[in-house]
């Protein structure tokens, strides 16, 4: 796991000239485990499911263009319109 930290500064007008003021967001970022095999970019729904088999839940379309997202066991496929746009491993605690 691989940590990114942001740093936000503002310099606020309060009769402080060159004050600073500064909050740092830390993100975790997960890495997927490379032997989860996924829906690569540009797949067609029906190739998502002829490989992977019918998911255990469909949500969407929602939006312009519309995406929706299908549930599997061990990961999440987001589509734009009928393609893959996205894969992701959902962080599990």
């Amino acid at each position: 796991m691989r940590r990114i930290s942001f740093t936000l500064v503002l310099s606020l007008g309060l009769g402080l000239p060159g004050a600073a003021f500064a909050d740092t967001l830390v993100v975790e970022s997960v890495q997927s485990a490379p032997s989860i095999a996924r829906p690569a970019h540009g797949m067609t729904m029906d190739q998502v499911e002829q490989r992977f088999g019918a998911p255990s839940e469909r949500l969407g379309p929602v939006g312009e263009p519309p995406i929706s997202h299908w549930v599997y066991d061990d990961f999440v496929v987001y589509f734009e319109n009928r393609h893959v746009i996205h894969s992701v491993v959902p962080h599990r605690k």
